[in-house]
């Protein structure tokens, strides 16, 4: 009889052919993987790092403190020609501090003040063109000398205001412009000092300050800042209750002396758990709920005598039709409730229902 076993006298596989090796190609694999990305040492000194991050936010830090220092006079001067600006205000510059105009144009055009970006060296190419009387132009300029000074004289032959940020206020663009805003760093936080760093966050930072300083000026709104963004998740929240609400056949409303019978009706076919109550005038007096009703039989055990108006609250909690969407939840929120009608804005005529359901739909919440 042959046994199926090693037994004590048979022969060991090799080590080659034990069941934890990898056949040979998965190996080489391996190996090949190993000497293209090679492994990271087990620890790394942060410090380094770490400090040289603190000294960069340290640098930039001290620019903008800097710069808060040196407001005056001259920059209410640039607020005065931004806010009254009949045109666009048109942000030029080169390089880093381009893109900077990028960016300052941008949050001018989204709170309230029409801008656009001119690239100074296509400027001189064409893009003049864009540029019309009735504009205002800031220049951003860390030297003062870039290709923004041969704007110029077509600035000014269109008698155009000119504001010049920038970081020597004895450069040719200062001295040709109506205000200067002093941008100058004591230095960069690049350790060579060349690449632009303190210097661009400083000017980025000043531009927001003009931006937010000519929107107060304007007195834009909320629902202005709506208007301007209709997408993603700022227009979400900052739709109007007018835009979400239930009105016409969907809206649950009831006479202060409609019946028990025909209030549950009406309550039931619109199925919102809630109805309005009105006047003779069609103004709200009052809202019934679920919870009114129980509350209402428990008081009045002769449902037959019941009217609306012995089972609604008073001064129910409402919001006017032009308010925002996320002004509703911060009611509901308040009050823990799940509905507010809608009024027609300066009265009490309910024009329509917001439920917290069509606000979470909406993405509001």
């Amino acid at each position: 009889m042959v046994s199926r076993g090693r037994g004590r006298g048979a022969p060991r596989k090799p080590a080659s052919e034990g069941r934890g090796r990898r056949p040979r190609a998965q190996r080489r694999t391996r190996e090949a993987q190993r000497a293209r990305f090679p492994e990271a040492p087990a620890r790394l000194s942060e410090a380094p790092d770490l400090e040289c991050a603190r000294r960069v936010l340290e640098i930039e830090a001290a620019a903008i403190r800097a710069l808060v220092r040196r407001l005056d006079a001259r920059f209410v001067r640039a607020v005065d020609l931004i806010a009254n600006c009949r045109g666009k205000v048109v942000v030029t510059g080169m390089g880093k501090s381009g893109q900077i105009c990028r960016k300052i144009a941008s949050t001018m055009a989204s709170t309230g003040t029409p801008a656009f970006f001119l690239h100074a060296a296509e400027g001189m190419h064409g893009d003049l063109g864009m540029v019309m009387k009735g504009d205002v132009v800031l220049a951003v300029s860390n030297s003062g000398e870039t290709e923004a000074v041969h704007l110029v004289p077509f600035l000014k032959r269109l008698n155009l205001p000119l504001i010049a940020m920038t970081g020597d206020p004895a450069s040719t663009l200062a001295r040709a412009a109506d205000v200067v805003l002093d941008t100058s760093v004591k230095e960069e936080a690049c350790p060579m000092g060349l690449a632009p760093t303190a210097s661009t966050t400083a000017a980025l930072a000043l531009g927001d300050a003009l931006a937010i300083a000519a929107l107060e000026r304007k007195g834009f709104r909320p629902e202005d800042f709506a208007v301007l963004h209709p997408g993603g998740t700022l227009g979400r929240r900052l739709r109007k209750v007018d835009e979400l609400l239930h009105k016409g056949a969907e809206l649950p409303l009831v006479h202060c002396e409609t019946p028990l019978a025909a209030t549950l009706a009406e309550m039931t076919n619109k199925r919102l758990g809630i109805t309005g109550v009105v006047d003779d005038q069609g103004d709200l007096v009052g809202v019934i709920t679920d919870g009114d009703l129980r509350r209402g039989l428990q008081r009045n055990p002769d449902m037959r005598r019941l009217r609306a108006r012995d089972l609604m609250t008073t001064s129910p909690k409402t919001i006017p039709a032009g308010a925002l969407a996320e002004r509703a939840v911060a009611t509901m929120e308040e009050h823990s409730i799940t509905s507010l009608f809608v009024l027609a804005d300066g009265t009490r005529k309910p024009v329509g229902i917001v439920h917290l359901h069509d606000l979470l739909k909406a993405g509001v919440v």
